[in-house]
This record gives structure tokens, C-alpha cells and sequence, in this order.
């Protein structure tokens, strides 16, 4: 049996289609590479606007496209907000809800898992996500994933310990922890994610460990001490949503503008070279003319190292789809490109701080180039870096001296734009080369 996995929206979902297929594989069955080779394809769902909805739907037709023979499996949170939608779209043989989909390679391979092993970091899957918790108990007034995911739920600190040990044993050089609310880690539990980060640290090698999306209200005192310590990433995402106090209002998001642009001068106070980056949604219902001037100054204003733009869509069964002053499509479109505009200047004035300085990159991704290798990584504060290299380098951490910015060749990815910086391999160890 051969298994293609695939899936949109939050890292959360990556970390799970991480750890499918280790026991998958466990299990000893293979992985296709492309969905035509597949004799079951996992399509991990996303529900967080009404757009990512359709996105979902869309990509299980086009899997279906690609392999009318496979059988289509259906999780995640579209799967479980619409299973009855789901079931029906051809080529879906089974759909999975959120709370079973931790079994879903036992369901697939009809037998229990026996003890799955990490699998090694191959080219351009050299960052660990590591999922430490589910579920959200917030309210915001646009989202429903706290209805697709449930309450939260931890994991224990020496599960998650183990499990970063064990993917710093096979290779892996970055871990990035995620979850559905990763601030709410272990409130469940009785701990913290300080404590979680702290244990971390001190009891496995890892060489990096990277934190994912954090709201702004789950920030307690004394948490930027922890970057104390030099492994854990320069790089804090910050969603702020709106830069408008009353439409943060209408959100449900639990902080003002003062109190973001405070939280965020003590983060860039306390760690040098720290990159913070957001998401903002444009369109909100209720957004007027004034209020989204407000938020665009706001904006330009924090500086941020990078921006995720995107429109609001209403999402049946919460309190903003049925709110008055619903947004014309024709005006989103345009905020949103405005905001993307301050969001590609800001951007481009992060990275230009750091040309003629060397930073450390994690490589990623090679590809030929004539004689040599064009290889991507990132730095740890979150600089998408570019180099010309003798071997195809991945999964190594090397010196690099950062020389000039890149042209943009493509548009935005969830992993980020095309566009980054040019650098100059530093001197580059034997045997530091690609790992497969």
C-alpha cells in the first residue's frame, strides 16, 4: 500500500501529516511521492474562513483529478465542521473526524502501529513541526475552529521531550513547536510553555528550536528571558489582525493597539535581531473607510519583518457572518493589496539590516544549477537566504554572509515569498552536503 499525504492551512496540520507518516512507514507501508502513484491519498482539511472551505473542497477534486483510482480520504477541520459535504464530493471513500484522526494510519493500514521511529530530514523537509497541543478555549468572533477542534488538550512534557530527542537523534537540526492555541499550552496540565521550552533546552540537543504562532494575550512576564539561550529562533509571529482598537473589538481579540506595540517594543528590546511577524485580516464587517486608515498606519508603523494579508469570509455558525456592514468583495481586494504593499516595504527594510553581516543559515532545499547547486534556507530570526554552492547543501548549518536582496520571482506560500537575500557561503566544512 502506498499513502500520498497532503494538506492546507495551519502548521498544526503539518505535524500531523509528519507524524502519519512515520507510522506509516512503521507500519510497513510506503510513501508516493505524487498522488498518480497512490493507492490512498490523505487530504487534511482546513475550515478557518469560508474561503479555506472552498480551498479544501478544491483540492480534493483536483487529487481525484489527478488519481481517479485512489481511494480519498477526508480529515481534518473542514471534515469535521461539513462531513456530510465531504462524504459527497466524488472520489471520497472516507472521511475522518478530528477526534479519530490521530488513528488514521491504523484505519488505513488495518493494524496498530508498532513503535514509529522519526523518519530522517530528506531536502526541503529539514524543520520538525512538532504538534504539543489542540484545541482552542478563545472566542474570536470569526473563527470555528474551537468548534473544529474542541477544548484544548496538552500534551505531557516528557512526551513532547522524547519525541524533539528522538528527531535530534536521526538528524533533524530544527524543531518547531505548534498547535492549535500554543500560548494555552498546559493549562490542562497543571505547566506552561516556558516550562515546556525550558525542558526542551536543557534536556535535548537540538540545535534550534523554533515557537509558532502566538497570541498576544498568552505572552507572560519574564518569557523573553528564555532567549537567553542562543538555540531558541529569533522570530516571534504575532497575529495582530487589525490595527483598528474598535474593530479588534468586534473581533473578540482580547488586547488593544497600545498594548500590542508595548508588547512588541519589550520583545525587540529584549532579544536583538528578533523578527516579528503577523497576520492581518482585511474587510472585517463593520470595517469603514476610517477605521481601516487607522489600522493601515498602525501597520507601517510596527515594522514588521513580514506580513500574512488575506481577506475576511464569513464563516457560517459564528457571531461575524451575521454582523451588519459585511464588506464588499471589490473593497477587500484592494485592502488587502495595500496592506501586502507595506507588508513587502517592511519586509524589504528587515532584511536590509543585516547586508554585510554573516548569519547562520539552516539549508534546505537545492536545486542545479549548471555546475553548481542554488540552495534556500532560513537564519533563525526568519530570513529566506539564497546561495550559489558546490554541493547541494540541506539539512547543515552554515555561515553565510548576507551581500544583497533578491528579486522577486513568485508570490506568497505559507513557508513565505520568493523573495529573500543573496549570500556567500562562508567556508563550508567536507561532508557538509545534501542528506539524501
Amino acid at each position: 500500500m502506498k499513502v500520498y499525504f497532503t494538506f492546507l492551512g495551519c502548521k498544526a496540520n503539518r505535524s500531523e501529516q509528519e507524524a502519519w507518516e512515520r507510522e506509516i512507514v512503521a507500519l510497513g507501508h510506503g510513501l508516493a511521492s505524487s498522488p498518480q502513484e497512490a493507492d490512498f491519498i490523505v487530504v487534511n482539511t482546513c475550515t478557518v474562513t469560508g474561503a479555506a472551505s472552498h480551498k479544501s473542497r478544491q483540492l480534493i477534486r483536483r487529487m481525484h483529478r489527478l488519481n481517479p483510482k485512489a481511494k480519498i480520504v477526508v480529515t481534518g477541520c473542514y471534515a469535521e465542521i461539513a462531513p456530510e459535504e465531504a462524504s459527497s464530493i466524488e472520489g471520497v471513500s472516507l472521511v475522518v473526524k478530528n477526534a479519530d484522526k490521530e488513528f488514521l494510519p491504523q484505519i488505513l493500514a488495518g493494524a496498530r502501529a508498532p513503535h514509529a521511529l522519526p523518519l530522517p530530514p530528506s531536502p526541503g523537509n529539514t524543520r520538525a513541526f512538532v504538534k504539543i497541543q489542540d484545541g482552542c478555549n478563545n472566542f474570536c468572533t470569526y473563527c470555528i475552529i474551537r468548534i473544529a477542534r474542541g477544548r484544548e488538550r496538552s500534551r505531557s512534557i516528557p512526551d513532547i521531550v522524547e519525541e524533539v530527542r528522538k528527531l535530534a537523534e536521526v538528524g533533524y537540526q530544527e524543531v518547531v513547536l505548534t498547535g492549535i492555541h500554543l500560548g494555552g499550552y498546559g493549562r490542562d496540565l497543571g505547566v506552561d510553555l516556558v516550562s515546556l521550552v525550558k525542558a526542551l533546552l536543557n534536556a535535548t540537543p537540538i540545535r534550534r528550536l523554533r515557537l509558532s504562532s502566538l497570541e498576544p494575550w498568552d505572552i507572560p512576564p519574564n518569557f523573553f528571558s528564555l532567549w537567553q539561550d542562543p538555540r531558541l529562533c529569533r522570530h516571534l509571529h504575532l497575529p495582530l489582525q487589525s490595527g483598528c482598537d474598535e474593530t479588534l473589538k468586534r473581533m473578540g481579540r482580547r488586547y488593544t493597539t497600545a498594548q500590542y506595540a508595548r508588547l512588541v517594543e519589550e520583545a525587540r528590546s529584549s532579544i536583538p535581531d528578533l523578527a516579528v511577524t503577523t497576520d492581518v485580516m482585511v474587510g472585517f464587517p463593520g470595517e469603514t473607510e476610517e477605521e481601516f486608515r487607522q489600522s493601515l498606519e498602525f501597520i507601517e508603523k510596527m515594522q514588521f519583518a513580514r506580513i500574512h494579508v488575506f481577506p475576511y469570509s464569513p464563516r457560517p455558525g459564528t457571531p461575524a457572518a451575521s454582523m451588519k456592514g459585511q464588506v464588499p468583495g471589490r473593497i477587500k481586494r484592494k485592502r488587502e493589496k495595500l496592506v501586502a504593499e507595506i507588508g513587502r516595504r517592511s519586509e524589504r527594510a528587515f532584511q536590509s539590516r543585516f547586508l554585510g553581516r554573516t548569519m547562520e543559515v539552516l539549508w534546505e532545499t537545492p536545486e542545479r544549477h549548471g555546475d553548481l547547486y542554488l540552495c534556500s534556507g532560513l537564519t533563525d530570526n526568519y530570513i529566506r537566504v539564497f546561495a550559489l554552492s558546490p554541493n547541494p547543501l540541506s539539512n547543515v548549518i552554515t555561515p553565510v554572509r548576507l551581500v544583497a536582496l533578491r528579486e522577486e520571482k513568485g508570490g506568497d506560500s505559507e513557508e513565505g515569498p520568493e523573495r529573500g537575500v543573496w549570500g556567500i557561503l562562508e567556508e563550508v566544512k567536507e561532508g557538509q552536503a545534501c542528506v539524501s
